[in-house]
Order: structure tokens, then C-alpha cells, then sequence
């Protein structure tokens, strides 16, 4: 096989295989709510625990969230690592619970009722 041969076979090859791919789709326009809701869980269930509240509250409410969802694979793996990115996120700051820790919580639990319901009035059934 020549030199042009091959060429033209390995042009067509990766082409074909582009065309294969499936084109990305557009992500839904609550989508980054929905991310954003995740990340205020994991902050709750970090600080809340941190200040006393024992349990799985918010562990269980983001359960809640996924089940509701039913993400694929990779949509739950980028559920899943923002709720690990908010519960990190205070992991840094806060080894005990001071002031601070209970005004970010208040915060946390306002943003998270928000978004809960501007996401289900904007786009719920």
C-alpha cells in the first residue's frame, strides 16, 4: 500500500469514527440548579454534623435528589461529585463549629430552599 493509500485509509478512519460519536446534548436549563443544589447538600450534611446535628439528614436528601432524577452514569458522578465538593469545601476551614459556621449554614439552608423552589416552579409539572 502506498504512502497516499494509507493516508487516504487513516483519513476515512477517523472521520468514520467521529461520525460515530454521538453529538453531545444540550444540557437542560436547570441542570446547573440541580449541580448547585447538590453542592448545598454536601455543605449542610459537613457543617450541620459539624455543629451538632447527627444524623444523615442531608445525605438522605441528596439520595432523594438522585433517585428523583434517575441520572444516568456520568450525570450521577457529576451529582455525586458536587455533593462532595460542598462537603469539602468547609472540611479546610472549620474543625469546630463557631459562629461563622452556624451564619454559612443559615446561608446554605436560604440558598438551598431557593433553589428548590425556583427550580420546581420554573420547570416542575
Amino acid at each position: 500500500m502506498s504512502r497516499t493509500s494509507l493516508l487516504v485509509v487513516l483519513c476515512l478512519a477517523a472521520s468514520t469514527g467521529l461520525a460515530v460519536r454521538p453529538a453531545l446534548s444540550a444540557e437542560a436549563p436547570f441542570e446547573p440548579g440541580l449541580m448547585r443544589l447538590a453542592e448545598v447538600l454536601g455543605s449542610l450534611h459537613f457543617l450541620r454534623n459539624l455543629c451538632g446535628e447527627k444524623g444523615d439528614q442531608w445525605r438522605v436528601e441528596m439520595e432523594k435528589l438522585l433517585d428523583s432524577e434517575n441520572p444516568d452514569a456520568e450525570r450521577r458522578a457529576r451529582f455525586i461529585a458536587s455533593f462532595n465538593r460542598g462537603y469539602r469545601s468547609f472540611g479546610g476551614t472549620y474543625t469546630q463549629c463557631t459562629a461563622s459556621a452556624t451564619e454559612a449554614i443559615s446561608r446554605y439552608m436560604k440558598e438551598g430552599e431557593t433553589l428548590t423552589r425556583d427550580i420546581a416552579s420554573r420547570y416542575g409539572n
